[in-house]
């Protein structure tokens, strides 16, 4: 009889996801790696080779940092520009090549990488009642870890298929165990409709929930998958399908699902904040300090050992040794309001983006202070925790993009094309004692940010304006040392202005967090926001040693309506003539 082996599929697929071990991710309830030569009977028929099965599903939650061959999503935004050539956003989705080589990591690979995922989840439901105690457990035991890996699959399968849903829209429902040998899709060409495919997430998050652990902060269980896990998830899902391209939801259930998690998690969770640091150090860390270090605002994360300087190379100023990598564009920082709480420019659109009408300069606000020749001065204080720009300060050292400069050599093909380097995700720390160090740099999927931004564009969307509105707005305002209050401000009185500003400030809070791809898109103005220029500034010296700022276009962009969605790839389809998506 054929042996099954029913490891061996994941791990061919690490090495191009740029996955670790599970040894290397989780806590302690991922102490070792399973054997990939397992037969599905020896793994269901031991507790201890199931529980290992289980949590190696855990690595199927990928790390956004480099995920599209040295690339970032939001380098396929108008967020950001990859420095290097072989990027693998820029030789694809910048160029409207959906089957370039180089996206193949995020284009191709994601539709078999999350169906194999499904199918680990679908094993393990189809198989754990019959899976033996161990000896060492009670029969309490027993039954409560039973339940809480039943919860987890579903989590993760609907976590999977939410994935999946994003880029290809609806697909074929799987809650078989099918035969990793053949056609994974055989008998499921059928695609449901909107409706069809979130009503199966949306029920098994919500049937999943009271299966689950209170919360996974214990040093035994960090980063496994939770109570609030599940309501945070349904509040992204609800928001998404209340907006306007979906509309398979109201605005009330995206507003309800955001209730439900303040009113009964909320408790747990806020934003992170440490007595004595700065706005910009509280907004930075919110993402770089662990949960188990005391970061209660992470809900839901990939949670990863500490990374060294091979991990943050790619994306650090070429002066500090870097590739260059994620460089925000011209675009974001435009999008930054000013510290004193006012807007830079006078007009922006649905994008959240100021309105350029066709220049590189958006038309300025003179009540808000912005000056073109000292760009930099007074912004919010985010900007400062995500971008580097000219004469800010990396390292001990300042960052110099003039032309032939410390961080603009004359030469060096991977020198910013924006005028810009990133600095959010990236732990400088690490640089110090030549680039010897080691830091955490988890990839966080769900903050409680988020879930405040999703909150207040529901409740804005029912209701218009409001004092709860402004009120969880200004939390994170306030968190960011903006502590102007924006209930005064009189260019924000209607839903019609409210809703832009919302979509500014939600770009500008989970800025290379991989949302802005998929805000974009549910919003409806993905062909506004990526198919106008990306835009970015050269520097050069001037008159008295002041640096003279000069926009300029980076990079002019494609994109049309067809691209919304993935094409499905070309030998799934060839496989099982499952219908593509439109236009492809």
């Amino acid at each position: 009889m054929k042996k099954n082996m029913i490891y061996i599929v994941l791990f061919t697929f690490i090495p191009m996801l740029y996955l670790t071990s599970c040894e290397d991710m989780f806590g302690d309830f991922l102490d070792k790696q399973p054997s990939n030569e397992l037969t599905e009977a020896e793994v269901f028929s031991l507790w201890s080779n199931t529980e290992k099965f289980h949590y190696d599903t855990y690595n199927f939650l990928r790390n956004g940092a480099l995920r599209i061959n040295d690339s970032w999503m939001d380098a396929a935004t108008d967020l950001a520009h990859t420095s290097y050539s072989s990027g693998g956003t820029r030789t694809s989705f910048n160029i409207g090549n959906y089957y370039a080589e180089a996206g193949a990591p995020e284009l191709i690979a994601t539709w078999e990488f999350y169906y194999r995922a499904i199918r680990k989840c679908n094993m393990l439901l189809s198989h754990i009642d019959n899976v033996p105690k161990a000896n060492s457990d009670t029969q309490a035991d027993y039954e409560r870890y039973k339940m809480n890996f039943i919860a987890e699959s579903r989590f993760l399968r609907s976590w999977f298929y939410w994935e999946l849903f994003l880029r290809y829209g609806p697909v074929p429902v799987v809650t078989d165990v099918l035969d990793p040998q053949g056609d994974l899709l055989s008998g499921y060409t059928n695609r449901p409709t909107n409706e069809e495919f979130i009503n199966f997430i949306m029920k098994e998050l919500t049937g999943c929930e009271t299966g689950l652990m209170d919360k996974s902060t214990e040093d035994n269980n960090i980063g496994r998958i939770c109570k609030p896990m599940a309501a945070a998830l349904r509040s992204r899902i609800a928001l998404y399908m209340a907006s306007p391209r979906y509309q398979v939801m109201t605005w009330q259930e995206a507003l309800s699902a955001a209730e439900y998690f303040i009113a009964t998690y909320g408790s747990q969770y806020s934003l992170y904040s440490v007595a004595g640091n700065t706005p910009q150090w509280q907004y930075q860390e919110a993402v770089l300090s662990p949960v188990h270090l005391g970061n209660n605002e992470v809900i839901f994360w990939r949670n990863d050992t500490k990374v060294g300087w091979s991990a943050i190379s790619s994306d650090t100023p070429v002066g500090e040794g870097g590739r260059g990598g994620l460089c925000p564009s011209q675009n974001l920082v435009d999008m930054y309001d000013m510290a004193n709480g006012l807007s830079p420019f006078s007009e922006y659109d649905e994008t959240g983006a100021p309105v350029y009408h066709g220049t590189a300069t958006p038309a300025v606000n003179a009540a808000g202070g912005y000056d073109d020749a000292n760009p930099y001065a007074g912004r919010d204080p985010r900007f400062y925790a995500t971008v580097l720009y000219h004469k800010s300060i990396w390292n001990n050292a300042e960052i110099n993009v003039i032309k032939g400069g410390r961080d603009n050599p004359v030469g060096n093909a991977n020198a910013t094309p924006t005028g810009y380097y990133a600095r959010k995700y990236i732990p400088e720390d690490i640089l110090s004692n030549n680039h010897s160090l080691t830091d955490y740099r988890n990839w966080v999927i769900i903050r409680y940010a988020e879930i405040l931004l999703n909150y207040a564009e529901a409740l804005n969307e029912v209701n218009g304006p409001s004092s709860e509105v402004f009120e969880k707005l200004q939390l994170l305002r306030d968190r960011a040392g903006m502590t102007a209050k924006l209930s005064l401000r009189s260019d924000l009185g209607t839903k019609e202005a409210l809703r832009k500003f919302i979509r500014k400030e939600r770009t500008i809070e989970l800025a290379f967090e991989d949302h802005r791809a998929w805000d974009i898109r549910r919003w409806n103005v993905a062909v506004e926001a990526l198919a106008r220029p990306v835009y970015g500034v050269e520097v050069s010296a001037g008159a008295g040693g002041n640096p003279v700022y000069t926009r300029k276009v980076v990079q002019n962009r494609v994109f049309t309506e067809k691209m919304y969605l993935y094409p499905i790839p070309e030998a799934e389809v060839w496989k099982t003539n499952i219908e593509n998506n439109p236009g492809w």
